[in-house]
Parts: structure tokens; C-alpha cells; sequence
């Protein structure tokens, strides 16, 4: 027998619902910054497979602690040189992009 709940909500619909339809502004900056908050998540996650502390990472690429912090608690923006630098030099990645339309 097969159960359903009416009452929960997608999470497309909670987005809707919260921040507005994909294409508004709301819906856009959210977007955007889920997207930082998941390089800074992917970067930390790297870094500690690899057992390497912030500061070590940072040197191993040429920028400060503070820096890798801020990448990685989502406090900073983050050019794309530096962070092929860090993906390339820091963690011996290398990076791939893809947009989506």
C-alpha cells in the first residue's frame, strides 16, 4: 500500500515560494550564492581529504590563510585564476566549468 503525505513541499516549490520563481532577481541572487557556497564546501572538503590544514593549502598556492577561510565559509569571492591556482597548485586538481542555459 502506497502512502502519501499532501502536505510536503518540494524543495523547487519551497524556493518558489521563498526566494520566487527561477529568473527573478530574489531567485537569482539566492542562486548565486548557493552556488559559492558550494565551492567553498567542495574546496574545504578537498583540502581535508587530502589532510592538509588552511594554512598549508595556502601556502602550497600562494595565499594566505585568512584567504582559504573566507573561500571556504563563503565570506569571499573568489577570481577564477586564483581558484584554478588553488584547485591546480594547492590541491593537484585540475578545474572543469560548465554553464547551463
Amino acid at each position: 500500500m502506497k502512502r502519501t503525505n499532501n502536505n510536503l513541499t518540494s524543495f523547487t516549490d519551497h524556493l518558489d515560494e521563498q526566494y520566487g520563481k527561477t529568473g527573478t532577481s530574489t531567485r537569482e541572487t539566492y542562486e548565486e550564492g548557493f552556488e559559492a557556497f558550494k565551492l567553498g564546501v567542495m574546496i574545504q572538503e578537498l583540502r581535508k581529504e587530502q589532510g592538509l590544514t588552511q594554512e598549508q593549502l595556502a601556502e602550497k598556492c600562494g595565499t594566505t590563510k585568512t584567504y582559504i577561510s573566507r573561500i571556504e565559509n563563503n565570506a569571499s569571492d573568489i577570481r577564477l585564476s586564483t581558484l584554478m591556482r588553488i584547485v591546480r597548485e594547492g590541491l593537484g586538481g585540475h578545474l572543469r566549468l560548465s554553464v547551463g542555459v
